[in-house]
């Protein structure tokens, strides 16, 4: 498809540790050339001005990653640079074809590019102690693998915290069929948050007091806001304060990292310099959304035109028009809008906090714009956060049937559908919490966990717009592999506020076990998220079936990243079909970080070993 603004500006191109290796991404070497001692030169390059790649064409192509000096709205910042951009170039791939990538290490410091939602070799998969050493200084490492897949992706740095500094792209996998999303002209959209503090810094405060950059929390100077924000009396505000203090939650717990030091970019521009996105009136304008954050979640909107989703996670999707849309970090969606007139409107990217925006203007043509949306009162979490429902007809287990769930079904010769097929369908809505055996890094937890596939997220849904759910998502085709599970266990989300540690079932990585995914079995996780966060878990090299309510088991949609919200339980089926090792994690960078991560060894048999996969 013709596109006629490829030469667009404003980088408007037309169609995220785990490991440290090695002591070079301590504070102390790592934070040489980023640190406070750090003096930044003058620079006139501005950020966000890259270009476009394509990985499969013949010879590939070469990433040069570098730390550079650049202007992030408006001020000189020391970046991680690749090709002498953040963000890094767009990288284009054509599926059924062969991607060759070169990545040149022209750091001190060793680095790694992770393909996010790509289904690869695991030793491509770019995560160092995993599935290679890095890339150490100086070195250049070949990326070389078979395209497999279509849809909107992106690629980060899965080193230390060097993803906060600009080391990030979007991906564009063009499909060997024809695309069933009809278009006229595309532009990228990739969201991220930036500090001119040291990341490394940033951590050392979240670990040194709790909530250092919330300055949104409920006191009694602010109560009268309080009662406005929530529509309570005085008595029900106290009240809920005194039930929050005894179960140590804060209600303005939304996010850990705010606009006390982020900026928050569109394709590396602040929201003053305002990137612009060209289409003429009645155009079908595709927009590839991509949140490259480390920590933020967006709420994006345009008002005045409705959106028409169309691809979630690069999956096709049947379309779903909507007002709005929750993007978590590393969460892709495709939207398709249409200019109706000859005006400007805004692309208002809120964060859920509400602490900031990023935006951008589609229009048809230069120097003109919208208004900017005013900001919306920031959010409070609920007692439905906490866990605490009310007994409302939902189907839920009790006794017997939640200790069932509790324990791992018989997984027997899981892999050719032997063992006992699990439920697909009206699935249990949600299980009461047992004794705590979660450990220091757990020290809250609700009564409750229920699927909340129809909640938007808090903040969202009492302005009278449509708002995007989980549960509207439904598969264009079914996917391949699409039959019932035969396996499960839970996984907790838990956390450690006060410390700043996180976890699954109470344990950081460092104190935790791999977790064994049997090779060729049909797996049921179900996440139970016993913190006031919305955590977006992400899996590496397969993908996660989500339960989504659907009447047919192969209606669900296929997500690579999945919000699991306060209170939540979240139900994935995972097809394990990919050897070797991978990653597990939340994607919020810090959260990561502090713990939040398990590495999944697929193995023969649940009983055996590894699998050698060079066999």
């Amino acid at each position: 498809m013709k596109d006629e603004f490829r030469d667009s500006p404003a980088g408007a191109l037309t169609r995220r540790k785990l490991l440290k290796t090695s002591g070079l991404a301590t504070l102390g070497l790592f934070g040489a050339p980023v640190g406070l001692a750090y003096t930044p030169q003058p620079v006139t390059q501005r950020a966000g001005e890259f270009g476009e790649l394509s990985a499969t064409d013949p010879g590939g192509i070469d990433l040069y990653l570098e730390h550079k000096d650049l202007l992030v709205g408006g001020k000189s910042t020391r970046t991680i640079a690749i090709n002498g951009s953040i963000p890094g170039p767009v990288i284009r791939m054509q599926e059924g074809k062969e991607a060759l990538i070169r990545v040149h290490n022209r750091m001190p410091e060793s680095t790694s590019i992770h393909w996010h939602g790509i289904l690869l070799p695991y030793n491509m998969d770019g995560v160092p102690g995993i599935s290679f050493p890095g890339i150490g200084p100086g070195e250049t490492f070949t990326y070389r693998f078979p395209v497999r897949q279509n849809g909107t992706y992106w690629y980060h740095s899965h080193t230390g915290l060097q993803e906060q500094l600009g080391h990030y792209g979007q991906l564009i996998l063009e499909p060997a069929d024809p695309d069933p999303v009809d278009y006229d002209v595309e532009y990228s959209i990739i969201l991220s948050d930036w500090t001119f503090e040291d990341p490394h810094r940033v951590l050392w405060k979240l670990k040194t007091m709790e909530g250092y950059y919330n300055f949104q929390r409920p006191t009694l100077a602010n109560i009268d806001e309080q009662m406005k924000a929530t529509g309570m009396s005085l008595t029900e505000v106290m009240g809920k304060r005194l039930a929050m203090d005894g179960m140590r939650m804060d209600p303005t717990d939304i996010a850990d990292i705010t606009g006390a030091t982020y900026t928050y970019l569109m394709n590396g521009k602040a929201a003053h310099e305002n990137p612009t996105f060209i289409a003429k009136p009645g155009q079908r304008v595709r927009l590839r959304i991509v949140n490259a954050s480390t920590m933020t979640f967006y709420d994006i909107r345009i008002p005045g035109l409705p959106m028409v989703v169309v691809q979630a996670d690069g999956q096709n999707i049947k379309p779903v028009e909507t007002d709005e849309l929750r993007i978590a970090v590393a969460e892709t969606y495709d939207v398709i809008v249409t200019l109706p007139d000859d005006q400007a409107y805004t692309l208002f990217a809120e964060t859920m906090d509400r602490s900031g925006y990023a935006r951008g203007t589609l229009a048809p043509r230069m120097g003109i714009s919208a208004d900017v949306p005013e900001q919306r009162q920031r959010p409070m979490l609920t007692m439905a956060d906490m866990g605490m429902v009310m007994h409302d007809g939902m189907k839920v287990m009790n006794g017997d049937d939640q200790e069932g769930m509790q324990r791992d079904m018989p997984h027997g010769d899981s892999g050719n559908g032997h063992g006992k097929e699990l439920a697909t369908t009206n699935l249990i809505q949600r299980i009461k919490h047992g004794p705590d055996q979660h450990g220091p890094a757990s020290i809250a937890m609700g009564q409750t966990a229920y699927r909340r596939l129809d909640y938007p997220g808090a903040g969202l849904g009492d302005d009278g717009w449509r708002v995007l759910t989980y549960s509207q998502l439904r598969a264009l085709k079914e996917p391949y592999g699409r039959r019932p599970p035969t396996r499960q266990f839970n996984l907790h989300l838990t956390g450690n506020m006060h410390k700043y540690i996180w976890g699954f079932d109470g344990k950081k990585w460092s104190q935790s076990d791999m977790l064994r995914f049997q090779y060729g079995e049909r797996l049921r996780i179900n996440f139970i998220n016993d913190t006031m966060m919305s955590h977006p878990i992400h899996l590496h090299g397969m993908w996660m079936d989500l339960y989504a309510g659907a009447d047919d088991y192969g209606d669900n949609p296929r997500k690579h990243t999945v919000i699991v919200q306060p209170a939540e339980l979240l139900t994935v089926d995972i097809t394990v079909d990919a050897p070797g090792q991978w990653a597990f994690h939340c994607h919020l960078l810090y959260h990561m970080e502090a713990g939040m991560f398990r590495t999944v060894a697929v193995v023969r048999s649940l009983e055996g070993g590894s699998i050698d996969v060079k066999a």
